[in-house]
């Protein structure tokens, strides 16, 4: 499944449950129609980013559902691809933030994050192209809440960053007095700009 070995004590359990075998053969059903990201990075969160590694959890929704976008981190395109609104304004919070180095790359890729330990975490893991929300209660949402309580349970003082009302009703069984719970509004150009405060959690500073 392309999974990180350090998720196997924790993850490989739901692979055999009921739900799982009913989003996979809806999977398999779709296969005549574009689904985004390619198969190789359903799980490239947890490729990314060990289990023991994870310093900071950044919630997102669905993948990208236009061609080339999403491959496999919230948020994230690959190098080539147009930054997205969403991640220019995260960018932007990070370029104005006095406390931290950071110059706004040309590119929107954020594996650098992931692979110091920013698990960029979708609810949905895939989505049919031009269709989004297609693939939601389907059973991925199930998957990612077992991710993050999982994380709650045997890891402690975490950051996760519950962006809108989508991520915060997900993290409603993080334990805040274990971890540090920051909330606000969604970085979505419809939203406010206000303060993502990264710059006291990011592991080290972070550049394109």
């Amino acid at each position: 499944m392309h999974i990180s070995a350090s998720w196997d004590p924790y993850l490989s359990q739901e692979f055999e449950k009921k739900y799982m075998e009913t989003l996979f053969s809806f999977l398999q059903n779709q296969s005549s129609r574009t689904i985004y990201p390619a198969k190789e990075n359903w799980y490239a969160a947890l490729q990314h980013t060990d289990f023991g590694d994870v310093k900071v959890v950044i919630l997102g929704q669905d993948p990208y559902h236009g061609p080339n976008q999403a491959h496999g981190l919230s948020f994230s395109v690959p190098v080539r691809e147009k930054i997205p609104p969403s991640l220019r304004n995260i960018y932007k919070e990070l370029e104005t933030d006095p406390e931290l180095d950071f110059n706004m790359p040309e590119h929107g890729c954020l594996t650098q994050w992931a692979d110091q330990g920013v698990l960029l975490l979708n609810a949905t893991l895939t989505v049919e192209a031009k269709q989004p929300g297609s693939h939601q209660n389907r059973g991925w949402e199930q998957f990612t809440d077992n991710i993050v309580a999982q994380l709650n349970e045997h890891r402690e003082h975490l950051v996760f960053m519950l962006w809108g009302k989508y991520a915060q009703d997900k993290g409603r069984v993080i334990d805040a007095n274990r971890h540090l719970v920051l909330q606000t509004t969604h970085p979505s150009p419809f939203s406010p700009i206000v303060d993502f405060s990264v710059a006291a959690i990011f592991p080290k500073p972070m550049h394109g």
